[in-house]
């Protein structure tokens, strides 16, 4: 692992979104290797891989687990939630010494279904894309996610216009923000609001 990657991964590790430490001391020929697993399930094949390492002595040989996931808030019925989004959800990204005896203990882990690779070979994952998927992981400004279509009649819940009732025009996820048709003094007027500053109806 290069310095720039591991710089990443421990300031990810630091932020501890994503990242599960098995074993602090990574051999230098240790690699990342994309594992499969059931979806939905990521989080609970990290931790059984971790307890399978400790328990199984293999401490020299599996030393990360990453689970891609980012920052997003969800906002549903006006108000917000903010949650770990899984970017690459079925997939674990392991650091480890590639061996028989550790490629059988990840793939017989619960929930494991294979290794990403050319036929039954797994294959390394370049450190480039490892990089990237940490510094995705790290990305600060949350992404959100709405509830609305264009289109979805909505009811303004705060400020002046509260109460009024709208028409969804536009929807912005990158700024949270949505442009509601609002009829005032008979006209159709275009008001931008907050995600949490609507609800549907």
């Amino acid at each position: 692992m290069d310095t720039e990657t591991k710089d990443q991964l421990n300031s990810t590790t630091a932020s501890g979104a994503g990242v599960v430490v098995i074993s602090d001391m990574p051999s230098e020929g240790a690699k990342w290797y994309v594992v499969h697993t059931y979806s939905g399930h990521e989080n609970k094949v990290a931790i059984n891989l971790k307890q399978r390492a400790e328990s199984l002595g293999f401490l020299n040989k599996i030393f990360r687990v990453l689970i891609p996931t980012q920052k997003k808030i969800i906002v549903s019925e006006g108000k917000k939630k903010e949650t770990d989004e899984h970017i690459l959800p079925g997939y674990i990204v392991v650091l480890m010494s590639m061996s028989d005896e550790a490629w059988h203990l990840v793939r017989s882990t619960r929930g494991v279904t294979g290794f990403v690779g050319v036929g039954t070979t797994p294959t390394p994952l370049p450190e480039s894309e490892v990089r990237t998927l940490l510094k995705f992981m790290r990305m600060e400004a949350p992404k959100f996610e709405a509830r609305y279509s264009v289109g979805d009649a909505v009811r303004i819940t705060d400020g002046p216009w509260k109460d009024f009732v709208g028409k969804v025009d536009e929807v912005n996820e990158e700024q949270g923000k949505v442009k509601v048709l609002v009829s005032v003094f008979e006209r159709e007027t275009p008001m931008e609001l907050e995600f949490v500053q609507v609800t549907a109806i």
